[in-house]
């Protein structure tokens, strides 16, 4: 078995990391240099960090604290929100980020999936979904903080995300997010049942099985949470010992 990866994910907004739940209730947790540097030492695999207003407020995203973060850790770091152009993806790459991850950007131009891929590689690319259920078996994706439904459906685009370049999709249940009851497996198994690359499980992870179940269940190559690290429920390396019990190969 491939090892596994556990990723805190850090929302930026106004330059300080926040979390909610289901995009709403949206509160102040710190700095994103401190808690980068936290979970590094834990043993995180990598950290992502959203700018969650950048697309809303359609504006760049904010990039003054990507060099501070990329100096102090050696784990990669991934940085999405308002990346819309090529030149988006250049300035966060240049600045020490290891990938980007592209959302509403790819939904207004696919191309950019592609470019990004020919340009810098597919394994620095990322495709985000934030996905709701809207019926049995069927699951859109959103945009603008979860409040707008494209109408796309999030396993066909899924599955073009892979065929335009994406070298990763993160699939973020707009349901679960910080609802701490387990992510959605249902959505997971259909996805990595359809797609080649990596697949990281976004929103839900309350406790330890639902990490252990993210993988061994839903199929992903890694597990993403934010809400239980940043108020200290659980380390990084609490989740990796637990995995590791489990059968499932992680880097100690």
């Amino acid at each position: 078995m491939a090892i596994k990866r556990i990723i805190p994910c850090l929302d930026i907004r106004n330059g300080k990391v926040v979390k909610g739940k289901k995009f709403k209730d949206i509160n102040e947790v710190d700095d994103p240099e401190t808690l980068a540097y936290k979970y590094w030492k834990d043993g995180a695999d990598e950290l992502v960090f959203y700018d969650i207003t950048a697309s809303l407020e359609d504006r760049n995203i904010s990039l003054e604290f990507i060099n501070k973060v990329a100096n102090k850790i050696d784990i990669p770091i991934t940085v999405g929100g308002g990346i819309n152009t090529i030149e988006d993806v250049e300035d966060i790459l240049s600045k020490g980020a290891a990938k980007v991850s592209i959302n509403t950007g790819a939904l207004k131009n696919p191309k950019l999936i592609k470019e990004s891929a020919v340009a810098f590689g597919s394994e620095k690319v990322v495709l985000a979904l934030d996905v709701k259920k809207i019926g049995p078996n069927k699951w859109n994706v959103f945009t603008s903080g979860g409040k707008v439904d494209t109408g796309k459906d999030a396993i066909q685009w899924a599955v073009e995300g892979e065929k335009m370049g994406a070298g990763e999709l993160v699939i973020n249940s707009i349901d679960e997010d910080g609802m701490k009851k387990g992510y959605d497996l249902e959505l997971l198994k259909l996805i990595t049942s359809k797609v080649n690359v990596p697949v990281i499980a976004s929103g839900g992870a309350g406790k330890l099985d639902h990490f252990a179940e993210g993988i061994q269940i839903g199929g992903a190559d890694g597990v993403l949470a934010a809400s239980v690290f940043h108020y200290g429920e659980l380390t990084v390396k609490e989740v990796k010992e637990y995995m590791k019990s489990k059968g499932i190969e992680v880097q100690l």
